[in-house]
């Protein structure tokens, strides 16, 4: 493992908030010189996590076409313990293939390398890395980097099974004024166009604020966002 990923690693083992993890997939990503780093967890209680650079539009498209409910990369996953490429699993049905062609247009890539994870009590994560490249390229990739990534993606589930702990194992994250405005105006059933009139800002910067509490929430998307801060006592509406 080179110098670069040691220091991920080590970020990653410091981290003690979920904005850790979510630098620490940005960083990774930069660093491979890759499209998508992405960490996914469900913990004991079923409750999902996230953190990575998926855009909020593709992660909102997932949640509206229920994408969950068919895709063949967490069933594929889910029933194994080694590194898994995505073109070796099954996008035979009409609805796979329609999932991996939105895919493609939201940017995740068209290369896709997931690494399944399990905790001592039912959890089940998923650590992947994707990248648009030749199918060539793509091994290579995967022939210099596996090991390291199987490293990391431990890494990550160590720390995300620290946070279980509870809030002894990990501070609340911290909003900024901005972020909590952001999220608390959402909270209330406002429009973006609403909550950026009330806070005098432009949608393009309401936007900003609402992704940044977003990934320092590891919320899978704004509604998530909104119920987190509110069950963390972060915001009263």
């Amino acid at each position: 493992m080179d110098v670069l990923l040691e220091q991920i690693v080590s970020c990653v083992r410091q981290a003690d908030a979920l904005e850790d993890l979510q630098r620490a997939s940005e960083d990774l990503r930069d660093t491979l010189a890759i499209t998508h780093v992405v960490y996914h967890w469900v913990n004991s209680v079923g409750e999902r996590f996230g953190c990575g650079t998926y855009s909020s539009e593709w992660v909102d498209r997932y949640l509206e076409m229920n994408y969950l409910r068919m895709d063949p990369v967490i069933f594929g996953c889910f029933q194994r313990f080694h590194p898994v490429e995505w073109k070796q699993l099954d996008w035979s049905s009409k609805a796979a293939r329609a999932m991996f062609e939105d895919a493609i247009v939201y940017g995740v890539g068209n290369q896709g390398l997931s690494i399944p994870v399990r905790g001592p009590q039912g959890q089940f994560a998923l650590f992947t890395v994707n990248h648009s490249c030749s199918d060539n390229e793509w091994a290579d990739f995967v022939d210099a980097q596996s090991q390291n990534l199987i490293i990391i993606a431990h890494e990550f589930n160590k720390k995300a099974l620290e946070f279980e702990l509870g809030e002894d194992a990990v501070s609340k994250p911290a909003l900024s004024p901005r972020e909590l405005g952001a999220i608390t105006c959402l909270a209330k059933g406002l429009s973006r166009a609403q909550a950026a009139d009330e806070m005098k800002i432009s949608e393009h910067t309401l936007r900003v604020y609402i992704e940044a509490a977003r990934h320092k929430l590891g919320a899978l998307n704004t509604t998530h966002a909104v119920a987190r801060a509110l069950s963390e006592g972060l915001i009263v509406v």
